[in-house]
């Protein structure tokens, strides 16, 4: 017989479940989350052998169904196909706090996939599936220090608001995904409005004391599932023989490397010490793995123990120090912006692109399209750390490398109605030696100064590290890369001189306590000030002007009964414009039109004819024209486009006039007076009327 376990909490109103028992029963654990209508359902499975790999492989899959919103998916095929980006990112918001609360040792393959079954759009999914993520390990038998909570915390008007729904009502100024154990963070995500770190660390502090239901709730669920004993994790065996022998070998020569500031040097003499391994332990297979892995642990213990014990960087630099920067703008000719940063051995070019509404970017997400006016694409080819590798198509590091900084210059993007252009940045990372995606946000920052791009201010971003040895802790500036693989914590921060604009840290110790953030959050202050300051010496403001490469557009409103007239039957008028003048012309449903074009003369001539066929003629109005027709009667004469009114015979002139022809042919131009429209829309014309005003003056 099935029995199911069910347990619940509440946030701020809204109820969380948690079931198990009943749903994908041959998985090593699953569970059921639910919210509302919302239904997650998150499974885990653990090999029983040990993997051989010298790491953990731990695999997570987010998966989105459109039968989950009563939607058929887009394109030929009609089913969902690859990971959307917000589903990769989704993934990894599972696994940054998931993966450091399995035991060091453990090495089982593990895989957890997230299905969404249900969504209203009323509460986040990635929270559902993150809470699902941790109980199912925690009720399971798999080796977890858990629980781990998720939340999501909006500020709104200075009220903070827990796992709000897609679309709130009112625009927040900070949006943070939160995840914790009982003893604190472990990871932090989240994007503002130029908020304080003072707001930004009470913020963190709320998000943690709300987390206590969530985990009451994952072990209330353990201890109705019987508390199932883990899995027995085998300790690293350790070979005290093989340690001496290989550290007698290789001390001095390590000690050297770890004094050595320049990254390529430095990486010589790493291969050096492992060529000089291979030739010592040759004789067996076994035997060079173990002496590699001897010679990892101890760069490892050496490196950490200099900057905890000799507070000594690997570059030689202080603690709160930032590397060299140098900064370049405009050395890409035909690019409409660009800007090169470099920051000791990590280099970065951001290159801008503007566009018009045919550029947006379409996004087909679970619960409609919608369209992205600024999008950002990050790029880290493998020849930036000096290696071969794939290319082709963005790993999930570049997308989540790139979300980030996408977010935290989002905050300094002008409205489209200030600056109606599509805004492209590319990042190029050339050379990478700690937080290629913070020098992103300090390249495409100045890239869109130097592309005119009216930002709403400046920032720069700068990446943090944590070593923590028993009481004795040093939070670092700048990371290096290997201070960010042998550090305990990854904190990048971006934004201005007045505030933050985005948060991600991720933590590799069991948690981090508040004053250590507290202390990080003022030190990135610092550091950032540091970076703009040097930024602002290769460009201070944004440019008055776009590039001459770059498309100029013109917007206009007009009266939303006009669009069709501007259309025409069958697009005949739009394309005529089109045609005669070279521009693009998009329309909005509210009657607002962006005319765009890179000849500038072009651009204002459509923009006049349109003026023209939206124009509403007035009465008493002077009019200079152009005579369409002649008849007998009269003489048709366009006084705006597609707009002509009958010039009768007997307003022609005060002179008797035998026959139109006499006085007028087609293609005249002619000043007339109107003097009524009709309403039938028929619109008479004088000429006599304007020599009578002539006359009396």
């Amino acid at each position: 017989m099935v029995q199911k376990y069910i347990s619940e909490c509440e946030i701020q109103g809204k109820k969380i479940t948690v079931e198990t028992g009943y749903l994908a029963k041959q998985s090593d654990s699953s569970v059921l989350v639910s919210s509302g209508d919302n239904k997650v359902l998150v499974t885990v499975v653990s090999s029983k052998q040990e993997s051989d790999k010298d790491f953990f492989p731990l695999t997570i899959e987010y998966q989105e169904r459109f039968y989950s919103v009563g939607r058929v998916p887009g394109g030929f095929f009609k089913r969902e196909g690859r990971p959307s980006n917000e589903a990769i990112l989704n993934a990894r918001l599972i696994d940054r706090p998931i993966r450091p609360c399995f035991p060091e040792n453990y090495r089982a393959d593990t895989q957890i996939v997230a299905t969404i079954l249900s969504s209203d759009g009323l509460f986040p999914l990635e929270i559902l599936s993150g809470i699902g993520a941790s109980t199912a390990l925690h009720i399971s038998h798999i080796p977890f220090n858990g629980p781990v909570a998720f939340l999501k915390v909006s500020l709104v008007k200075e009220e903070w608001v827990l796992n709000p729904q897609e679309e709130l009502s009112e625009p927040s100024d900070m949006d943070l995904i939160v995840a914790g154990t009982s003893k604190g963070l472990l990871m932090v995500e989240g994007f503002a409005q130029f908020v304080s770190e003072e707001k930004a660390l009470s913020t963190l502090k709320f998000a943690h004391e709300s987390m206590r239901p969530i985990f009451d709730m994952q072990e209330d669920l353990r201890k109705k599932t019987g508390s199932k004993a883990k899995r027995e994790v085998k300790a690293l065996e350790g070979d005290s023989e093989m340690s001496k022998k290989v550290e007698d070998l290789i001390l001095g020569d390590l000690e050297k490397a770890l004094s050595e500031t320049d990254k390529v040097k430095r990486y010589g003499i790493f291969d050096e010490i492992k060529e000089k391994l291979l030739e010592n332990f040759s004789e067996e297979e076994e035997l060079v793995k173990k002496a590699m892995s001897v010679f990892e642990d101890l760069k490892y213990q050496k490196a950490r123990e200099k900057i905890i014990n000799k507070t000594q960087r690997i570059d030689g630099r202080k603690m709160d120090e930032v590397r060299p920067i140098t900064c370049e703008v405009d050395i890409l000719p035909r690019a409409h912006g660009s800007a090169l940063f470099t920051r000791g051995e990590t280099q970065v070019l951001g290159a801008l692109t503007l566009g018009t509404g045919d550029d947006e970017k379409i996004i087909d997400n679970l619960w409609n399209s919608n369209r992205k006016k600024f999008f950002l694409h990050y790029n880290f080819p493998p020849f930036c750390v000096g290696e071969t590798g794939r290319m082709g198509g963005q790993s999930r590091r570049e997308i989540g490398h790139g979300f980030l900084a996408e977010k935290a210059l989002k905050a300094v993007i002008p409205s489209h109605e200030t600056f109606p252009y599509t805004i492209r940045l590319v990042s190029e990372v050339l050379e990478s030696n700690g937080s290629s995606s913070m020098g992103t946000v300090c390249s495409g920052m100045m890239a869109l100064m130097a592309g005119g791009v009216p930002v709403k201010d400046q920032i720069a971003g700068i990446a943090m590290g944590l070593i923590k040895e028993g009481d004795k802790l040093v939070v670092l500036s700048d990371i290096l890369g290997d201070e960010d693989h042998l550090g305990d914590m990854d904190f990048k921060v971006a934004g201005s001189q007045k505030g933050i604009t985005a948060l991600q840290m991720d933590i590799k110790i069991d948690s981090i306590d508040f004053d250590t953030i507290e202390k990080a959050l003022q030190q990135a202050l610092k550091g950032r000030q540091y970076i703009l300051s040097e930024m602002q010496k290769s460009i201070s403001s944004a440019r008055p002007e776009t590039s001459d490469h770059a498309p100029k557009i013109e917007t206009l409103k007009i009266h939303p009964d006009k669009i069709r007239e501007v259309i025409g039957s069958g697009g005949k008028t739009i394309n005529s414009i089109t045609e005669e003048t070279g521009v693009k012309i998009d329309i909005e449903d509210d009657g607002t039109l962006f005319i765009s074009s890179v000849n500038k003369e072009g651009l204002l001539k459509a923009k006049k004819i349109i003026e023209g066929i939206c124009e509403e003629v007035e009465e008493g109005k002077i009019y200079e024209g152009v005579v369409t027709g002649i008849k007998d009667f009269g003489a048709f004469v366009e006084i705006l486009p597609k707009t002509s009114g009958l010039l009768h015979i007997s307003q022609i002139s005060h002179k008797r006039i035998a026959q139109v022809s006499d006085v007028l042919k087609e293609g005249d131009k002619v000043k007339v007076k109107v003097l009524n429209v009709e309403g039938n829309g028929r619109i008479r014309l004088s000429a006599k009327a304007i020599e009578e005003k002539s006359l009396q003056n």
